[in-house]
């Protein structure tokens, strides 16, 4: 009889955020003063076809600029902290930091395509607003592009199985995973914009 062993198995963290729906308020607001006012990073999302408004290339100072951003950072820690502990990370005594945060309005028809988070350790979004019809979280099985010759998974296949898992986006849930995972957002069928905060920590 055969013996089969699963390896190399990546993970995805999932968490309900302290705070809930006085939470989400308030980094709505805050979401909002910000896109509203941060020219550079409008100017970005217009230049990069980015249908919305992303402060990834404008603002690198968002937990000193505004205190719900700093309390959201204290949750972040925390459960980044939990989620290396899972991992089995050698850290030598260190912590990982995070390094990175940004805002994310993703107008309806708003895309963002395929990519990695170089340089990080873990990356992960927390959701602040998700009207109905918001897009997921498409993340790839990071073997995929050294499968080759291999026939496609059938589709009935078990989620570890699938090449492709889509993430249902839900305010107030924290989503991480390693930084290494291709990932993606599709269009965004919702009538309204659908806003998170996305970031990386490094170490």
């Amino acid at each position: 009889m055969a013996d089969i062993s699963t390896l190399f198995v990546t993970k995805l963290y999932r968490a309900r955020l302290e705070g809930g729906v006085a939470l989400n308020r308030d980094l709505a607001a805050a979401c909002r003063s910000i896109a509203k006012d941060d020219t550079a990073g409008k100017r970005w999302s217009r230049e990069n076809g980015y249908k919305g408004y992303t402060s990834y290339a404008s603002l690198d100072d968002l937990p000193t600029r505004d205190p719900t951003f700093a309390a959201l950072k204290k949750l972040l820690d925390r459960h980044a902290a939990a989620f290396a502990r899972t991992l089995h990370f050698d850290l030598s005594g260190g912590k990982l930091t995070l390094d990175s945060v940004w805002i994310n309005v993703l107008e309806p028809g708003g895309v963002h395509t395929g990519h990695v988070h170089p340089h990080s350790v873990l990356s992960g979004t927390y959701y602040v607003y998700t009207p109905p019809g918001s897009s997921a979280l498409k993340l790839e099985d990071p073997r995929l592009g050294l499968m080759m010759a291999a026939p496609p998974r059938q589709d009935d296949a078990p989620e570890d199985a699938q090449s492709f898992v889509y993430v249902e986006p839900r305010a107030g849930e924290l989503v991480m995973w390693e930084s290494f995972i291709r990932h993606e957002v599709p269009m965004n069928e919702a009538k309204r914009a659908r806003v998170s905060v996305s970031f990386n920590y490094g170490w």
